[in-house]
């Protein structure tokens, strides 16, 4: 497992009995996390948390505030800034767990020897976009939600990072992919963090599981003549890393040469000293 040891501004606290008690700055959380299935004591401070996510039993769920003394703050990692606000799907902006990708996309695109133009698909927020911008690539940000490109540039801006070259898209990362290839548009590394379940426009159920081998290999189609590399995120559990590296060997690999290699993300626990899984990341490399 990769885990993420360099936060300053983040911290799992603790972990028990379903949930996770997270520090961001100087606010702390409680959500709920299906892999904590662990049932060690918890201490006062989980009573002491400004928020507290509570899930309903017919889905959704809601925040239960003691004392959140703001709706929306910064948070730090390194030479970047985003903002952390509390979300109704128990969400806060941030996956921080990713940091460990965006530190080696960065170490990749510095060590490339020419420009680096990288697509970032299922965006979100914009954490690889900026770690990818701020090395010195030029970034197309795609997500089909209009707020959560309109929170990136936040961020963007938040990390003195407005004037790097960042193209953003709000629309459907597939149809975007086959329209960019059908133009000849083609980037030298993909990221793609898609989501584990969604419902299409007629109302059909899209399963990561079930189509993530035929959007990998779209996706590669996007690719350079020489591209850097391809990066795919996973939190559905039944695609294990091995799996997921087997895609990406199939899909990307074939004709390329170069590596692939996938493990398990994770977050140290302070109170156990353990690791917290928290998905899995597979890439090829050239």
């Amino acid at each position: 497992m990769r885990v993420a040891t360099d936060w300053r501004d983040f911290q799992v606290l603790d972990a028990s009995c379903g949930e996770k008690l997270e520090r961001w700055g100087d606010v702390t959380l409680v959500r709920p996390d299906p892999q904590v299935i662990w049932k060690t004591p918890k201490g006062p401070r989980w009573e002491q948390a400004n928020a507290r996510y509570l899930r309903s039993a017919s889905g959704g769920g809601r925040w239960q505030v003691r004392d959140l003394p703001r709706e929306a703050w910064t948070v730090g990692y390194r030479d970047l800034t985003f903002k952390i606000s509390p979300t109704g799907f128990k969400h806060t902006g941030l996956f921080p767990e990713q940091a460990v990708n965006w530190d080696l996309f960065r170490r990749l695109i510095e060590g490339a020897d020419g420009p680096v133009s990288v697509l970032n698909l299922f965006a979100y927020t914009g954490g690889a976009t900026l770690a990818c911008a701020a090395a010195g690539a030029r970034v197309c940000h795609v997500d089909a939600s209009k707020g959560m490109v309109a929170w990136a540039r936040e961020n963007q801006a938040l990390s003195g990072l407005s004037d790097k070259p960042v193209r953003w898209i709000v629309d459907d990362c597939q149809k975007f992919v086959e329209r960019e290839i059908r133009r000849g548009v083609r980037y030298d590394a993909v990221i793609m963090d898609p989501p584990s379940y969604g419902r299409g426009p007629g109302g059909e159920v899209w399963k990561l599981e079930d189509s993530v081998y035929d959007l990998v290999s779209l996706c590669a189609g996007a690719l350079s003549e020489n591209p850097l590399f391809f990066a795919v995120n996973s939190y559905t559990a039944g695609l294990s890393p091995s799996v997921m590296a087997y895609v990406l060997g199939a899909a990307v690999a074939g004709g390329r040469g170069g590596t692939v290699e996938a493990d398990e993300i994770g977050l140290p626990v302070e109170q156990s000293g353990c690791a917290l899984p928290c998905g899995a990341t597979a890439i090829w490399s050239r």
